[in-house]
Formats: C-alpha cells, sequence, structure tokens
C-alpha cells in the first residue's frame, strides 16, 4: 500500500505526462522559444524575460486551466493491484454492469440476424457523394429520399430504454449487505426501490454545497423577491461577467455560474468551465470523423437515426435541430477519443469480431469505434446545447465534453457518488425524509416513485423541461460540478404536485400528474427544495 506522500508523488508524475502529451506544451514551448529568440532580450535575463512575456501572453492562465481540469477529472487515489478496481471498487457492481452490457449486445445482435443487417459496411461511392453534398440537410424528407439510409427505419428497435435500465438498477443486489440486516442491520430505504448501501449527502449537506442558490440570492433568469431590483441585479451580473471572460480562468467561471448564465455569455462561460477550446486541429479533426461517417455506414447510424425521429424531431423544442443533431451524433459515434472515459468508467466498451474470427481476441475491435451504444432518448444529451452553439464544430466538442464528463455516469451502473444508483437513492432518500406522506401513498397505491422520475435522472431532464430550463438546470450542474442537482429538482417536482398526487390511486394515474412538467420553473423549484424547510 503506498504511503499518502507516495500517491502525492505519483500524482503528480502523471500530471507532468499529461501536460508533456498535450498540445498546450507544444504550444507553450512554442512560445517560450519565440521570446528567447527575440533582440530585446539580454541573455542574463533571459528566464525572467521569457516568464514575463509568458504570463502577459495569458499563458500561465491557459496552463492553471489545463491542471484545474485534469484534477477535476482525474481524483488522487492509490492505485489498485486490479485494474477494475479503480473503475469500480464494488464487485457487485462490476458484475452487474457486465451482465448489463451482455444483455445490451445481445438486442444488438438479435437486430442484426433477425433484419440480416451487418454492423458495418463500406457506402458505395455514389452513396458517399449523395450524403456529403446534403451533410448540413441530413433532416430533410423522409427517410425514403436518404439513399444512405440502408434500411427502412421502421424495423429498427432501440436496443433499451430508461424503464429498462431501471430494472437492472433496481435488481441491484449486495449479499454482504443483505446478511447484514439478516443480523440485526438497519433498512435506511424502507419504502424505496433501491437497496444497496451508498454513501450519500444529508440534505444539511446539500444546502452548504448550493448555498449560492439560497432564496435571499438573486439568480439570473428569475424574478426573485429579493430586495435588489431585478434590473440593478441584470446590469451588475453582466458587467461582472464581462470580467470573468475576459479573466478566461475556468474556477472564476465556475463560482460566477452558480447564480446563472446570462443567456448572451453561457456559451462562452461553459466552454470556460469545461476547457474547450477548439482550433484548427479540432476543425480538421471533426472533418475526419465526418468522412468515416461518409464512408462507412454502421448499425448504429439507423440507431440514432430512429432515436432522433421518436425524440427530438416530435418535440416542438427541438424539431428545427434535427440537422445539427445528425452532425453531432454521427461524427461521435466514430470519434475514438470517447474512449478515454473508459478509463474510469465502470463500464467497458463493447467489441465484435472481424466475420469468420468470432471469438478469436486479436481479431476484435471496438464496436462503434466510441464504445457507445445509444438507448432511447440519447440524442436529447445534445438537443439543449443547439440553442447555445452555433457552429456545429463547437456544438460537437461540448457535447463530447459533457457527455465524457457528466452524461455517461447517467446510463452505467456504479457506486460513484455522481452514478444514476447513488442519484436515484438520493432521490428516493430525500422523498421519504420530506414527503413521507406522499411517498407512502404512492407506494400504498402500486406507483414507486422512481418508476416516474428515472427518466428524469437518465436524460438530465432534457425533453422533459422548457429548453430555458434545462440549460438554467445545466448551468448548476457545470458550475457546481455535479450532477447531484438532479434528483433534488425530481424531488422538487414532486412536492410541487403534492395535492393532486395525494389524489390518485393508480400508477397511471400518478404518471399523468406527472406527465407534463414543461410549465415549471426550474430554480424556484430547487431553492424550494433545498432551503424551505
Amino acid at each position: 500500500m503506498m504511503s499518502s506522500d507516495q500517491v502525492a508523488e505519483q500524482f503528480v508524475v502523471d500530471l507532468l505526462h499529461f501536460l508533456k502529451s498535450s498540445r498546450l506544451y507544444t504550444d507553450l514551448f512554442n512560445a517560450a522559444q519565440s521570446e528567447a529568440f527575440k533582440p530585446s532580450i539580454r541573455v542574463s535575463e533571459l528566464r525572467k524575460g521569457v516568464q514575463t512575456a509568458l504570463v502577459s501572453g495569458g499563458w500561465d492562465r491557459k496552463l492553471r486551466n489545463a491542471i484545474y481540469h485534469y484534477l477535476n477529472t482525474h481524483p488522487r487515489q492509490p492505485p489498485q493491484p486490479d485494474p477494475e478496481h479503480n473503475k469500480e471498487p464494488l464487485l457487485y457492481m462490476r458484475k452487474a454492469q457486465q451482465a448489463w452490457e451482455k444483455k445490451i449486445l445481445k438486442s444488438l445482435n438479435s437486430m442484426c440476424t433477425e433484419l440480416n443487417i451487418p454492423l458495418a459496411r463500406r457506402r458505395p461511392d455514389r452513396e458517399q457523394k449523395e450524403m456529403s453534398s446534403r451533410w448540413t440537410e441530413l433532416g430533410c424528407d423522409g427517410p425514403d429520399d436518404k439513399p444512405w439510409i440502408s434500411f427502412n427505419l421502421s424495423q429498427i428497435r432501440p436496443v433499451y430504454a430508461p424503464k429498462d435500465f431501471l430494472e437492472v438498477v433496481a435488481g441491484l443486489q449486495n449479499s454482504n449487505y443483505q446478511n447484514s440486516l439478516a443480523n440485526g442491520g438497519s433498512f435506511y430505504n424502507f419504502w424505496g426501490t433501491i437497496q444497496v448501501p451508498i454513501k450519500l449527502k444529508s440534505i444539511n449537506q446539500l444546502r452548504v454545497q448550493y448555498s449560492e442558490m439560497s432564496i435571499s440570492q438573486s439568480q439570473t433568469g428569475v424574478d426573485d423577491m429579493s430586495d435588489i431590483p431585478s434590473d440593478a441585479f441584470d446590469t451588475e451580473r453582466t458587467k461582472l461577467g464581462s470580467k470573468v471572460l475576459s479573466n478566461c480562468h475556468a474556477p472564476v467561471a465556475r463560482e460566477f455560474s452558480k447564480k446563472g448564465c446570462p443567456t448572451w455569455m453561457r456559451a462562452q462561460l461553459w466552454c470556460q468551465m469545461l476547457g474547450v477550446e477548439v482550433d484548427e486541429v479540432d476543425v480538421l479533426y471533426y472533418e475526419q470523423l465526418k468522412n468515416c461517417v461518409l464512408q462507412h455506414d454502421l448499425l448504429v447510424d439507423n440507431l440514432l437515426y430512429k432515436d432522433v425521429k421518436l425524440t427530438a424531431t416530435n418535440d416542438d423544442q427541438y424539431f428545427v435541430f434535427e440537422d445539427y443533431l445528425y452532425q453531432v451524433l454521427l461524427p461521435f459515434s466514430r470519434d475514438t477519443v470517447v474512449l478515454k472515459h473508459f478509463q474510469h468508467n465502470s463500464a467497458t466498451p463493447p467489441k465484435s469480431y472481424i466475420r469468420g474470427k468470432l471469438g478469436v481476441e486479436e481479431f476484435a475491435v471496438v464496436y462503434p469505434p466510441n464504445g457507445v451504444i445509444p438507448f432511447h432518448g440519447f440524442a436529447m444529451y445534445v438537443a439543449p446545447l443547439c440553442y447555445v452553439y452555433k457552429d456545429v464544430v463547437t456544438l460537437y466538442y461540448m457535447f463530447r465534453r459533457m457527455y465524457t464528463q457528466y452524461f455517461f455516469r447517467l446510463h452505467s451502473v456504479s457506486s460513484h457518488p455522481q452514478g444514476i444508483v447513488a442519484l436515484s437513492l438520493l432521490f428516493e432518500t430525500l422523498l421519504q425524509t420530506h414527503e413521507p406522506e406522499l411517498f407512502f401513498h404512492l407506494k400504498s397505491v402500486g406507483c414507486q416513485p422512481l418508476k416516474i422520475a428515472f427518466k428524469w435522472l437518465m436524460r438530465a431532464f432534457s425533453g422533459f423541461l422548457a429548453s430555458d430550463q434545462v440549460l438554467l438546470l445545466w448551468d448548476r450542474v457545470l458550475a457546481f460540478d455535479s450532477l447531484e442537482i438532479l434528483p433534488v429538482l425530481a424531488v422538487a417536482v414532486f412536492s410541487f404536485r403534492k395535492t393532486n398526487l395525494m389524489k390518485v390511486q393508480t400508477y397511471n394515474a400518478a404518471e399523468a400528474v406527472l406527465a407534463d412538467v414543461t410549465t415549471l420553473q426550474v430554480v424556484p423549484l430547487l431553492q424550494l427544495a433545498l432551503f424551505s424547510k
């Protein structure tokens, strides 16, 4: 076992390795060389002169941002003998995730067999040219007018939906925990669906964490009843926001955004918080991904087409972005950079085998190339971002960063405090604590609250709330760097509709009460849920 000093030393070594392998290192090195070659710098003051020039050029902020984002995405912990333990320390969670992955692959392969379609094929030249010429209009016309869609979409079905994944999460069991109950242990989630022990934050800890959202403090995008007039508050936020943007420092942007992002600043603030900077190399890489889409047709393409048709195209808020969704999701399925997130994800990228080499490991390939098989509603992770980013390349990189930092945790089995299991348990615990009468009533009429709320959590409320409210919610996800705000909002929605929910006698009736939440205002609900009791 490594000591704390050894762990810290190894962490610094890993950080240096990360920086040296990044594009920032090369750019910083070139900038330092350029400064060193300037005739105005004396040899005796070379080091000091170069450092001063780099600081004035903003390179110190870029370096600090890079270190900040590395610290956020690479928790400092001692390495374990088993690499899988680093990804997920609990064996029963790993087994459940592996079983779930096998079930997904089986469903995908069954679809291939039933419809007699390949997992991948090379597009004919004519098809490539047709798709390339209409790349910015992929959503126009019907599927029959798209020669690059080689199969009848009516035959394509989603591999899985949130309700399927809920069955997996609800079925999790820790045999050791069950034994402790038999020996007189406490049953802390008596009425709930999730029966696994995960350490959660108390309501008081959440209040401290989200203290900037307290009722006494004004928030962007909300008509507050505070002492400060809304016009004066907006003017002050605009002035402060302009300084934050010019500062270009991620922690400052995060702190500012805890009270919400002004609409015109949101795109830049989100990029600063997540360290997304698109340059010529990024544009070139996106073009390479686009060419991969043009050259090869994947079965997951049809899953994505079908998902967009079933979700965004049928949504009055998002149907206009159908073209954008295809231009993001199709390249995303080919992006092998996404595979890096599996280093700290309990999931394992699915693999397929070259024809005729089934079971031969050296002929196994990750399928799809990014390792992510889309589920019903996956496209809704992208849809709200279309309101923020007009440039499709920036939109692509922003979505990729949000997926690899947050969204992947919403559809994989893990014990991580930001994972869907912990979020589901937090929802049930908070609802039982603050609305015990409502929880018991719903359970007594055969309606587990999580059965309704799970799809909200799994899709981060996208497609359920009004688009501007989703963006206000995601402001807080990024600013507080936490998904725990999702179950808090879910509890608030149940509390808000409590009067009607207490009258229902069936699951269908409860679902009908909560079927439309597009009129709800996110921030006031969160404030009431966190600070009213």
